[in-house]
């Protein structure tokens, strides 16, 4: 069984990633290998990074990081679900990421992107060094959403064959590489 995190990076009023989160997360329950649960950034409620010594101590003082360090802990492998502000991921995702150092290292991530004409991989794209420098390894296999605005509705992401192919590719790559880092975790 595969520990999934689903990571919604947005966290401005009149975001559409909680339904992206929940669109992938749905299709992770008809996947009896995967567990997944939407860690949403917007829950954690974030101060600019604010921990007094360095992550990779892991010695966090707020009550929060530790949440939050054992909500990342806790996960074989992360999807992050992330929109593009000025061809950039956005800085919440950014900020979180920062407070932690070895609760990623070793484990897969996926992206899930979405945006206008771009579907946001610029932001994807300029996240994957980021990962990198973490010891996590991004994934070639993504899944990319343009035109967002046009395909949530009522909080919904319209499912299309497309993207639930691409998300499926994703996850099976996911589960793979969690099996084979696991030895390094």
């Amino acid at each position: 069984m595969t520990e999934l995190r689903i990571i919604t990076a947005s966290t401005r009023p009149g975001r559409v990633g909680p339904a992206v989160s929940a669109w992938l997360e749905a299709l992770c329950a008809s996947l009896p290998s995967i567990q997944a649960r939407v860690l949403d950034l917007a829950a954690y409620d974030f101060p600019i990074f604010d921990e007094p010594k360095h992550p990779r101590l892991g010695q966090y003082e707020h009550a929060l990081t530790r949440r939050w360090a054992n909500d990342i802990a806790s996960a074989d492998a992360f999807v992050f679900v992330l929109p593009e502000y000025d061809h950039m991921p956005p800085a919440s995702l950014i900020n979180a990421i920062t407070y932690l150092s070895k609760e990623w290292q070793y484990k897969p991530a996926g992206l899930v992107s979405y945006g206008g004409l771009s579907a946001g991989l610029r932001a994807a794209q300029a996240l994957k060094p980021m990962l990198a420098a973490l010891k996590m390894v991004p994934l070639v296999e993504s899944v990319a959403i343009p035109m967002i605005a046009d395909k949530v509705s009522n909080g919904v992401l319209e499912n299309t064959q497309p993207l639930q192919q691409a998300a499926e590719q994703m996850l099976i790559e996911l589960q793979r590489w969690s099996g084979a880092l696991k030895t390094l975790r």
